[in-house]
């Protein structure tokens, strides 16, 4: 054994050369190993003697006698490889050299022929595994035994055999070094994880173990992997696998598996899981069943949740707050209060305390339809401190309500009681007064969220750029696109598609297209209603057959067109007077399942209207009205409009006495049609003629029509001509007899 010293430098220094030929393509962060540096290339050990040709025969000397028995002895060669001039290089000891000599030392007790492998590192998974072992059994130290394992694979420049990682898994759990053997499984699964290999991964794991508690941890940590990588049915399978084997997956493994099954719509599957859970004496718990009720009330399936919740009991599991609140919360979502409000003091008689959270939710849920002075008896009955979420439930609820002053009014009072109001505070208000039509005041709470240091958010931004959009003021809206840029805020598709609405109704078709070519730099990803402005844009500006090819394009993008699609480029080909492509675009409309609407119908009854083409109108119309349409007032006035502007009064009066006796009373434009009707007759006083028209169809029906009280309003400068989307003024001097 006294040559043992210039054994071991040898070795090291063989291990240094190979790893600075494999370095370039393998690394191994945090292990033991590291670069070699020129200083190690210039040193030499004190071990060894400094005259180059004398090393070389010492080397030769002190191997020759382990030729004789040692398969993967060097040769002569190889010895000149190994100490060829100005290669032997040794610096101190580093912690790497500690770590192989003490690899050296155990593996020489063991009986091992160290200077074969060190060599030529050419060992079978068989001789591998037994170093491993070795390494492991002698020294307890799982990391010495992955040093040689990483050490091995690095300097063979190929990967270890499946038989080889599964001992090595083994013995990091042993270790307790479950990180590395999970990073060893995730490979092996990344790798090797279809459906055909997972039986096989198991049995080599099976195979290669030698204690039954680190058995059942590693193929508990295959089942997880398998479900890390998103293959929930191969993990179930291999589940079923393992518990033939006696062998079951942790509680942790088992529910995160469960969830996978329930997120992925597996529900049969989960169920049936869960019953081998507890088959195997797995103690269920109100989490689990959270995960079954969480889903059903997802899907709006609420009744089969409160069947779950009920059914915890016959599995003596107690519902926890969690499992109430999803009921609860589930049942605000869809405004049924009356149902969440009784459980909520279900719960208090069940000794379940529930938190702000659900209180606040089902407070926020009364707030939303309207019951103001229900949420304010909550508030108190739980006697719930005041709450910024409290607060934001009561300003959007005056916010869509348009009580501005009210919400307003809520603001400062938050303010005041230090409640600092958050980005969802400021947005809600800033869009009451966006849609109130007050641009000044909610620039001015705008102005105050910058200044207090609140962020506005996308929304925000969104709501201010549709405001000006409306009225008009586009130079403003794009400002505010660029301020949400510069602000480190990506605008999304509806702001996009706000501003191009914007353009698009102004006629500037340049700006929409570049807005476009904005998104699709930005990989904004474009939606319907993107498709949509695009076509609506392009129509008003008389390009027709382009807005066609957007609507083609549109589908052979995988999109689905809607009725608005469709309604637009029908719209567009019926002002033309192109009837024959209008009804090939409302044809297609079934074959996208698409159903027409009451806008629909007065596209082409439109356009047949303004082509004078009354007979086909009035077909279409009975066609509509065949199909289960029921045609609105627009629609009606749009054919009074058109039989009026043929002079054909006796039909014009006939669709208001229908539209009367369907309940649907008449406003200014119809009285504008039939004036129009009488002035093509040459009737003297055509206002006043109309008027008393309207008056005599609606006592007909029952209805008291004041004419001098309404020619009196229209009289009013702009009266006659508001719109009949305003206030009906008509309607106002109408009463029951």
């Amino acid at each position: 054994m006294k040559n043992l010293p210039l054994i071991v430098n040898i070795c090291s220094t063989r291990l240094k050369l190979a790893l600075r030929r494999t370095f370039r393509y393998y690394s191994f962060g945090k292990s033991a190993l590291s670069s070699i540096s020129q200083k190690d290339v210039c040193l030499i050990s004190e071990d060894l003697v400094s005259d180059d040709d004398g090393m070389m025969l010492s080397a030769q000397s002190s191997l020759a006698r382990y030729n004789e028995y040692d398969e993967f002895s060097f040769s002569r060669k190889d010895v000149a490889e190994v100490v060829d001039k100005n290669s032997l290089f040794f610096n101190n000891l580093k912690a790497e050299d500690h770590d192989m000599k003490r690899i050296m030392t155990i593996l020489t007790h063991r009986g091992w022929n160290i200077t074969s492998f060190m060599c030529r590192i050419d060992l079978n998974e068989i001789k591998i595994i037994r170093i491993i072992n070795d390494l492991y059994e002698e020294s307890l130290d799982a990391t010495l035994a992955l040093y040689f394992f990483n050490w091995l694979e690095c300097c063979s420049g190929s990967k270890h055999a499946i038989r080889t990682v599964c001992r090595m898994i083994h013995i990091l759990v042993s270790g307790n070094i479950n990180h590395r053997a999970m990073d060893k499984i995730l490979h092996l699964v990344r790798n090797f994880g279809e459906a055909e290999s997972c039986d096989l991964l198991l049995k080599i794991l099976c195979e290669t173990h030698t204690e039954r508690r680190v058995l059942e941890t590693a193929c508990s940590m295959l089942v997880n992997c398998y479900v890390m990588e998103n293959m929930v049915n191969i993990a179930l399978k291999l589940t079923c696998a393992m518990e033939n084997l006696n062998i079951f997956p942790s509680v942790q493994v088992c529910n995160k598996l469960l969830n996978e099954l329930v997120r992925s719509k597996q529900l049969e599957l989960a169920w049936k899981f869960l019953e081998i859970m507890q088959s195997r004496g797995m103690s269920l718990n109100a989490f689990i069943f959270s995960l079954f009720i969480h889903k059903c009330c997802s899907e709006y399936n609420i009744e089969s949740g409160w069947k779950l919740l009920l059914e915890m009991k016959n599995y003596g599991i107690q519902p926890d707050v969690v499992s109430y609140t999803i009921i609860i919360d589930s049942l605000c979502k869809l405004s049924c209060l009356l149902e969440a409000t009784s459980l909520l003091f279900k719960m208090m008689q069940l000794g379940i305390s529930p938190d702000p959270v659900l209180i606040s939710s089902v407070i926020d849920g009364h707030c939303k339809v309207g019951e103001m002075e229900k949420a304010i008896d909550i508030l108190k009955v739980f006697n719930l401190p005041l709450n910024i979420f409290v607060y934001n439930s009561f300003i959007s609820k005056s916010c869509s309500d348009g009580n501005m002053e009210k919400a307003s009014r809520l603001f400062h009072e938050m303010s005041v009681l230090g409640f600092l109001p958050d980005c969802f505070s400021y947005t809600t208000i800033v869009g009451g007064y966006c849609k109130a039509g007050d641009m000044k005041k909610a620039f001015q709470y705008f102005g105050k969220m910058i200044k207090g240091g609140t962020k506005p958010s996308v929304t925000t931004y969104t709501l201010l750029i549709d405001t000006c959009c409306k009225s008009g003021n586009m130079e403003m809206a794009e400002s505010l696109l660029h301020k949400m840029m510069t602000e480190g805020l990506q605008p999304d598709v509806v702001a996009y598609n706000t501003l191009m609405d914007g353009y698009g109704k102004k006629g500037h078709l340049q700006k929409v297209f570049e807005l476009l070519g904005k998104m699709k730099s930005s990989n904004v990803c474009l939606d319907v209603v993107t498709y949509n402005t695009l076509i609506h844009s392009l129509i008003k500006r008389g390009f027709i057959k382009e807005a066609g090819e957007i609507l083609d394009e549109l589908i052979e993008r995988g999109f689905s067109p809607d009725v608005v699609t469709f309604t637009n480029v029908i719209d567009g080909f019926s002002k033309q007077g192109n009837f024959e492509e209008a009804f090939l675009v409302w044809y297609s409309m079934s074959e996208h399942r698409v159903k027409p609407d009451v806008v629909t119908c007065s596209a082409i009854l439109n356009g047949y209207c303004r082509e004078r083409r009354m007979e086909e109108a009035r077909r279409l119309f009975q066609d509509m009205i065949d199909i289960g349409l029921n045609p609105d007032l627009r629609l009606y006035n749009i054919l009074i409009h058109g039989f009026c502007s043929v002079g054909n009064m006796d039909e014009a009066c006939n669709l208001v006495s229908t539209m009367v006796e369907h309940g649907i009373l008449p406003n200014n434009i119809s009285h504008k049609a039939l004036i129009l009707g009488f002035e093509k007759k040459w009737v003297k006083n055509p206002v006043e003629n109309a008027a008393f028209k309207l008056q005599e169809i609606l006592l007909r029906y029952g209805i008291d029509f004041d004419t001098d009280e309404y020619l009196t309003m229209i009289k009013q400068p702009g009266g006659l001509e508001t719109s009949f989307a305003s206030e009906n003024p008509l309607a106002k001097c109408c009463k029951l007899v």
